[in-house]
């Protein structure tokens, strides 16, 4: 099923998979998608990720992390903030700060896709995605 949203799709298998307690879950390869999973591992949400798949069916595997005996996941809560109905720019002075710095916002910026705190730092605005805690 092809969807429109591709983030809010990548979001929603991630929260399922979480619920779930799955080692992996699989979304969608895009380019888009990718990056954001890229950020996620950067900042530490998710043990990693990797392409599988050929051509067209390409999905990307993203191994979840869990703490603890209790195998807590390490994402609480993800939220898609710029949908394509109502889409979200910040510019750099009004960069949203996520539970006071706790969580971040992944922005996509004309210098590719980064956290809110790298964003800052680069002097940069842009649409924001989603936020991750």
């Amino acid at each position: 099923m092809a969807t429109n949203d591709t983030i809010a799709d990548m979001l929603t298998r991630l929260r399922n998979a979480n619920l779930a307690r799955h080692q992996t879950t699989q979304v969608p390869s895009t380019k888009m998608t990718r990056s954001i999973a890229k950020v996620l591992r950067d900042e530490g949400f998710i043990a990693d990720y990797e392409d599988a798949g050929e051509g067209v069916k390409r999905n990307l595997v993203i191994s979840l992390k869990y703490k603890g005996k209790n195998r807590q996941p390490i994402i609480t809560a993800l939220k898609r903030i710029s949908k394509p109905g109502l889409r979200v720019y910040s510019n750099k002075k009004e960069l949203p700060r996520v539970l006071g710095g706790i969580g971040i916002a992944i922005i996509s910026t004309s210098s590719g896709i980064m956290t809110d705190r790298e964003a800052r730092r680069q002097n940069l605005g842009g649409e924001v995605l989603c936020y991750v805690w």
